[in-house]
Order: structure tokens, then C-alpha cells, then sequence
């Protein structure tokens, strides 16, 4: 079962850098057979003990760790939220794992387990090392590897100054793999079709 994950971070070292904020969009199959987002969900979290903050990482997501309104919990509860709604979504398409769909999915996988060995959570429900990534696919689909470039091609609107918030790319990658999805399908049940 796809599931769309983004992560915001303060640096590019899941071992030592702060996972800072984590949303995930729900995907499922309308009557007519297309993808389509179902539920979303956004987490701003505070930094692990001892995580390293890297300035040019906080410039670029625009996030301050330390600001009073800012509704942060930690990586555990934040996990186990998304986790919660995933498990829901699990048992209602009869799927035993999920898997991260991603722009650089590696990198959020990459954070997203990193996570959940520091919090000692038990019942992942993402498969370990398995990904769709949307960089991948945006090339193959658009030419364009980069997610503001494969979304202007595939004709998705996509606002620069919304960029870096957890939740606008995970909505933003998530309409760019359902569509690339739902362009594919016309070939995959052609192929199907196919007498052997």
C-alpha cells in the first residue's frame, strides 16, 4: 500500500540531524480505478536529545526549532501517529506493509528508520528498504527529476514559497505519483488485455 512521507530535517544525516517535522498522505483507488489522495496527516516534532541543527538546513525549511507557538511533539508520539492511521488503512485495503512513496524517498526512509530505532517502536508499518520514489519516476514520466519541474510539466500547480512545509510536498509528491499512476494504467491494462 503506498503511503506519501515527507520529512523535514535540520541537516542530511539521519543518525545525527533532527528529524523536525513529518507528514503523510493516505492514498487509495476511487470507483473508477484511480489513485487519489484519501487523508493527510502533519507532525511538527522537537528535536531528539543531542540532535545536531545545521543553519543552512533551518534556512531552507524556514522551521525554528525553538519558536514558542510552534506545536511540537516528539519523535514518538509523532510517529505513532502516523503510524496509527497507516495500521487503520492497512487493515481496510487488507495489505500487511506499506510502502514510502518519496521525492528522494531514500532520504525520508532513511530518517523515517532512524527514528523508529531511537524510539524503540516496535510495530513499523513501512516496509524497511522498499520505496517508490517520485524523482525516479518524474524522470521517466516528465523528464524533470526535480519536484517543482515534474509537477509545472505534468501540469500540477506548485507554489515555490509553500515548498519545505512537510505536508505541501507530501501533497504535492502524492498528486504527482497518483497521476503518473493513473497515466500508466491505460498501459498496464493493455498489456493485461493481451492474449499469451
Amino acid at each position: 500500500m503506498p503511503v506519501v512521507v515527507d520529512i523535514e530535517t535540520g541537516g542530511f544525516n539521519c543518525s545525527t540531524d533532527a528529524l523536525l517535522e513529518i507528514a503523510a498522505v493516505l492514498l487509495d483507488f476511487d470507483d473508477n480505478g484511480n489513485l487519489q489522495a484519501i487523508d493527510r496527516q502533519r507532525c511538527h516534532v522537537k528535536p531528539f536529545p543531542g540532535a545536531n541543527l545545521e543553519p543552512a538546513s533551518l534556512e531552507v525549511n524556514g522551521i525554528n526549532p525553538d519558536h514558542p507557538l510552534r506545536p511540537a511533539i516528539s519523535e514518538s508520539d509523532a510517529l505513532q501517529r502516523i503510524f496509527r492511521d497507516v495500521r487503520t488503512q492497512l487493515k481496510t485495503v487488507d495489505c500487511s506493509r506499506a510502502i514510502l512513496v518519496g521525492h528522494n524517498a531514500h532520504f525520508d526512509l532513511g530518517f523515517l528508520n532512524e527514528a523508529v530505532a531511537r524510539t524503540g517502536i516496535k510495530r513499523n508499518p513501512f516496509h524497511p528498504f522498499s520505496v517508490f520514489d517520485t524523482a525516479t519516476l518524474g524522470g521517466l514520466a516528465y523528464g524533470q527529476t526535480v519536484l517543482a519541474r515534474a509537477t509545472a510539466v505534468a501540469g500540477i500547480e506548485f507554489n515555490a514559497k509553500e515548498a519545505h512545509s512537510a505536508l505541501y510536498d507530501a501533497e504535492k509528491t502524492a498528486e504527482l505519483f497518483c497521476g503518473i499512476v493513473n497515466n500508466f494504467r491505460p498501459i498496464y491494462e493493455t498489456y493485461m488485455k493481451k492474449p499469451s
